[in-house]
């Protein structure tokens, strides 16, 4: 379990400077299966299912943590699969909050 999931969102209205390179690659030890999209402004991962109703229910919990987070992901769903997307659209770039929800995200849990 990463120290990341005992942490909460911080507000963020602009004005800070997206996270370097180096705090990025730490932050991303903290995480399961995410990429760094080329230009480092992004993370994403792919989550596959067996169904639609799996894939939904995984949405929904998705919901749910960006909705206590006030942090939303971008979402891409499919019938078997969603692609997640985060980035802290305010400072064009990455965020702790970033990788907070994704840290939260891994922590659904997925049929086996």
């Amino acid at each position: 379990m990463s120290d990341l999931t005992e942490k909460q969102c911080q507000p963020c209205e602009g004005g800070v400077v997206p996270l370097p390179a180096p705090a990025v690659a730490s932050l991303m030890k903290q995480l399961d299966g995410w990429i760094v999209v080329a230009g480092g402004g992004e993370i994403r991962r792919s989550f596959v299912f067996r169904n639609y109703h799996e894939t939904m229910a995984f949405v929904n919990a998705i919901a749910r943590i960006a909705h206590q987070e006030n942090h939303h992901p971008d979402l891409e769903v499919a019938y078997d699969r969603c692609m997640v997307r985060f980035t802290t659209h305010a400072i064009s770039g990455l965020s702790e909050n970033d990788f907070i929800c994704a840290a939260k995200v891994d922590q659904i849990p997925r049929p086996s």
